[in-house]
């Protein structure tokens, strides 16, 4: 069979993943090389979407910011003086100087280090040199580009759309599954930021289904969340899914007042289009996984607990942070392979294991939705 490269083709066949009779089968191969789906996604998808890129540690201080790129398109979230969290595009508004580069850090005001403007952290201009000059220059009326932003239980969301539909209204429909977690006094004990070379499709159908647990992760994962259970998946609305991953044996916590569902499973929030949080006893992990190329994404995330228990032993969280290592490196190495493999001329769609259809069709619906419908996405609820 030759490889699709028509995207008119691959719409195709995404359409037929919003029927009653979807098909069992992956997306086709070009679905991850094709430089147009690519731009497609980036306009439909990428500069319309919620994404996770911080915990509320990460913004605790006036001036503390956390800078990232979706899909080529930068963008910083501050905490300014007032407490408010902002979102700006970090483009100088004279010469294009990126005013920060993709990390975190703490500063008073945005400084452009090629001809010294400076931006408060609302964003306006507090000072250009020499410009009082140029008469037809009015400094009032300059400032950086507004994004969304969004605090939901001490998670950080960002939009790159300033007109975007609240995120909190679909967070809400899943907040019941993770009630008792007390999300909103967790703190962050560990953090990361890793590029895969993978398209972030790839990404996110691995993230849909605990199969791969029986191969990428027999020894880390697999002996107490077993990739042959089957997964619970509930549609909460056309932006957020709810699933439940089987443990092998139940799981409780001193400190938190679980329900027999929670001590029994792994319970993950999945929000459209990258972005999710697994909870596990007194144990949350968020992650997103920030389009970059075509071949890429740049893997944010980071591990939660109650501070009660973040003063515990050091070798205990030494421990915790290697095998975290090891289970996204063996994601990486994993998808970094298929990524390889898309791009064989005898690749072709594969049938789904029972295993992994209910969250990976899921996701096909969803993506299909993103980048058929005519309307705004990812719609009203």
């Amino acid at each position: 069979m030759p490889v699709l490269t028509r995207i008119d083709d691959i719409l195709t066949d995404l359409r037929a993943y919003l029927g009653d009779d979807a098909p069992a089968l992956s997306l086709p191969p070009a679905a991850y090389t094709s430089p147009e789906l690519w731009e497609l996604e980036c306009e439909r998808i990428f500069h319309r979407s919620w994404f996770l890129v911080a915990h509320t540690d990460q913004l605790a201080a006036p001036g503390d910011y956390v800078a990232v790129s979706v899909a080529g398109e930068m963008a910083v979230v501050v905490r300014d003086g007032d407490g408010v969290l902002r979102g700006h595009s970090p483009v100088c508004r004279h010469r294009l100087m990126p005013l920060v580069e993709p990390g975190a850090g703490n500063t008073a005001a945005f400084t452009c280090r090629y001809h010294l403007w400076k931006y408060g952290l609302d964003g306006r201009l507090r000072g250009a040199p020499y410009m009082a000059e140029n008469k037809e220059f009015r400094a009032d009326e300059c400032r950086l580009p507004g994004f969304a932003v969004a605090e939901w239980n001490g998670f950080v969301w960002l939009n790159l759309d300033a007109r975007a539909e609240p995120v909190a209204a679909h967070l809400d429909l899943i907040a019941p599954h993770f009630a008792g977690y007390r999300l909103d006094r967790m703190v962050q004990v560990d953090s990361w930021s890793l590029e895969w070379r993978a398209n972030w499709k790839l990404v996110m159908e691995n993230g849909h289904e605990n199969y791969h647990v029986l191969g990428l992760h027999r020894e880390t994962l697999q002996p107490f969340m077993p990739g042959g259970g089957d997964i619970h998946v509930e549609v909460a609305s056309p932006w957020m899914l709810h699933l439940r991953i089987p443990l092998a044996m139940s799981v409780d916590s001193a400190m938190l007042s679980l329900d027999d569902v929670q001590r029994a499973h792994a319970m993950v929030g999945l929000a459209f289009p990258a972005s999710a949080f697994i909870a596990l006893a007194d144990q949350v992990v968020w992650l997103t996984f920030l389009p970059s190329t075509i071949d890429s994404v740049r893997v944010l995330g980071g591990v939660l607990t109650l501070p009660e228990l973040a003063v515990g032993s050091a070798d205990l969280a030494r421990t915790q942070q290697a095998v975290t290592a090891m289970i996204n490196d063996e994601d990486r190495s994993g998808l970094e392979a298929v990524q390889r493999g898309a791009g064989s001329r005898y690749a072709e769609r594969g049938h789904l294991s029972p295993k992994e259809r209910p969250g990976v069709l899921a996701f096909y619906r969803d993506l299909a939705h993103a980048l058929l419908d005519d309307g705004p996405w990812p719609g009203t609820l």
